[in-house]
């Protein structure tokens, strides 16, 4: 399916950016950069904005979602926005009873431990989100209106990550219950998933049609399964949420056929899909089998051996140790040049933090660093 006229990758405005070039495998003139998380949390005018609003509220107040999106662009000048939202949003809008819990994260009214607990779940209806996903795309409307040529990223929770949250009742350590469930009941846990896929796939696909320019899935709690259980009974329903994008595509003006002709070759390509999870280094090749064009690489894998995994044909993005940003700066300045020189061995790389930007960073140090990678990967040379 072809986005619509006015998509900014359709258009144009996007298609050229350092962050789409990147993400299609082509190694831009300067390192893309941008950091999960960093709408919000550690900026002050979020934290003053946010006041007296609950986390789900604000995510579905769309001038609201639309400003702290944008609040990151403005002062790091990163080279990508990422919606402000959170994983458990389409839960809430297909009429799961969850909650954001401060100091906790996403915690659920009933925890689904059982094959009638499923039966229960599943019976609530995915299609409702073609409704009730309109706060949604009012906001990514609003903000690609405001980002211009540069790129919105949308989002989703990957399936395995939503149902562990669903059989847990909230965060846990080991998961324990959740990969219970996926062996002591593996009907129960197939139509989990299946549901889980369609309910992420849907919201990732409403960000997309409102005009991202790219769709990343995170996989939070993968890390908690061996390669055995990840490829039968996770990797299908991550491809299935995959799938709700996959078909999107943009035809993109070529250059001239022949020299001295106007004429030009039109290119279709489809969005652009990363993948990302954490603690998923033994997963790598498996997460990138489902569908995605991108891996997302987390801090304790190096991105050369993560590129030598993925068979050296796979764009990546990561992997900045996010505790680096509260060390000097000798020291996160020495520890990003070896993230860009190990990424250099890939196809292309985008960087990024192998986590999320934590609460306590200091806004300055995001802002210097967006501005050293710039700085110093225009100055390198092509990579061979």
């Amino acid at each position: 399916m072809n986005l619509d006229a006015q998509h900014p990758l359709a258009t144009g405005r996007t298609a050229d950016s350092r962050l789409i070039r990147a993400y299609q495998g082509t190694r831009p003139d300067v390192t893309p950069v941008w950091f999960m998380r960093q709408a919000g949390r550690s900026l002050p005018e979020y934290r003053s904005l946010r006041v007296g609003t609950r986390m789900l509220d604000a995510c579905l107040d769309p001038e609201m979602a639309s400003e702290i999106t944008l609040q990151p662009v403005r002062r790091h000048n990163v080279d990508a926005g990422i919606l402000f939202s959170d994983i458990v949003i389409p839960l809430k809008l297909v009429g799961v009873d969850v909650e954001i819990v401060a100091g906790m994260g996403p915690v659920l009214g009933k925890a689904v431990r059982n094959a009638g607990d499923v039966a229960e779940l599943t019976a609530l209806d995915p299609a409702v989100l073609e409704q009730t996903l309109a706060p949604i795309r009012t906001a990514v409307a609003r903000t690609v209106a405001e980002l211009g040529s540069t790129p919105l990223i949308g989002f989703a929770g990957a399936p395995f990550t939503l149902a562990a949250y669903l059989v847990e009742g909230g965060p846990s350590k080991d998961h324990i219950h959740a990969r219970t469930l996926m062996h002591a009941d593996p009907d129960a846990w197939a139509a989990l998933m299946a549901w889980t896929a369609e309910v992420t796939g849907r919201f990732l696909r409403a960000q997309v049609l409102a005009g991202a320019s790219a769709a990343q899935l995170f996989d939070s709690w993968a890390g908690a399964l061996s390669l055995a259980d990840y490829t039968r009974f996770v990797a299908p329903a991550s491809a299935a949420a995959i799938a709700h994008v996959r078909d999107l595509t943009y035809d993109e003006a070529a250059a001239p056929v022949a020299a001295g002709t106007d004429a030009a070759a039109s290119v279709r390509r489809n969005v652009p899909v990363v993948h990302f999870g954490v603690g998923t280094g033994e997963l790598l090749k498996e997460m990138h089998g489902v569908g995605a064009d991108v891996v997302g690489v987390d801090y304790r894998v190096p991105l050369d051996e993560a590129n030598r995994r993925l068979g050296g044909l796979v764009p990546v993005q990561g992997n900045v140790d996010p505790a680096m940003l509260a060390a000097p700066w000798p020291v996160l300045e020495a520890h990003v040049l070896d993230v860009l020189e190990r990424g250099r061995t890939a196809p292309s790389h985008v960087l990024n933090l192998g986590h999320g930007v934590p609460p306590l960073t200091d806004p300055n140090v995001l802002t210097r660093l967006v501005a050293f990678v710039q700085e110093v990967t225009a100055a390198a040379p092509a990579a061979s």
